[in-house]
C-alpha cells in the first residue's frame, strides 16, 4: 500500500476515507490477482472460469452478459479456453441454436490451483496482521461479500 495510507492515523483509528478504503481494496485485489499463476490465464479468463465453477454451465450469451463483455468478445475468450482444454462447448438442449459452456476437469483443476495460490498469498498477508486486525479483516470482508451477494448493483 502507498506510504501515505500506511502512515496515516486513519489506518490506526479506523476513520479511513472512502478513497483510502478503495485504494486499499485495489492494492489487495492486485496482490491476490497477481499471486495466481497456474494456467497463465488473463484476468478475463480467470473470471469466466470462476463464474462457470460457481454457477455451472451456461449459455454463451449469459456468460457474456454476466462478465460484462460483448458476445464476440466472449466467443473469442471461450475459443481460447476451449483450445487450452479448460472449457467445453455443447449445444443447448432447449434451443439447438444456442451454445452451453462448461468447465472441463482440466479447467476445474487449473481453477483450484489458482485458488490455492491466491489463498496462500492472502494467508501471507494475514500473517502480517495482529490478531485483532485479522478478526476485523475477516468480519469486514465477509460483511462486504454478503452485501454484494444480496444483489447490490455497483452503479
Amino acid at each position: 500500500m502507498h506510504n501515505a495510507l500506511m502512515e496515516s492515523s486513519a489506518a490506526e483509528t479506523g476513520d479511513a476515507s472512502p478513497e483510502d478504503l478503495i485504494t486499499a481494496v485495489e492494492h489487495l485485489v492486485r496482490y491476490v490477482r497477481l499471486s495466481a499463476r497456474a494456467g497463465g490465464l488473463s484476468t478475463a479468463a480467470s473470471s469466466a472460469l470462476a463464474r462457470l465453477s460457481r454457477e455451472g454451465p451456461q449459455r454463451l450469451t449469459e456468460l457474456a452478459r454476466a462478465e460484462g463483455v460483448s458476445q464476440p468478445g466472449a466467443t473469442q475468450l471461450v475459443t481460447r479456453l476451449e483450445r487450452a482444454g479448460l472449457v467445453r462447448r455443447s449445444a443447448d438442449a432447449r434451443d439447438g441454436r444456442g451454445v452451453i459452456v462448461g468447465l472441463t476437469p482440466t479447467g476445474r483443476d487449473v481453477l483450484e490451483q489458482r485458488r490455492a495460490e491466491r489463498s496462500r498469498a492472502f494467508q501471507r498477508l494475514l500473517g502480517e496482521l495482529t490478531e485483532p486486525e485479522r478478526r476485523a479483516t475477516g468480519t469486514a470482508l465477509l460483511a462486504l461479500a454478503r452485501v454484494i451477494e444480496d444483489g447490490r448493483d455497483p452503479v
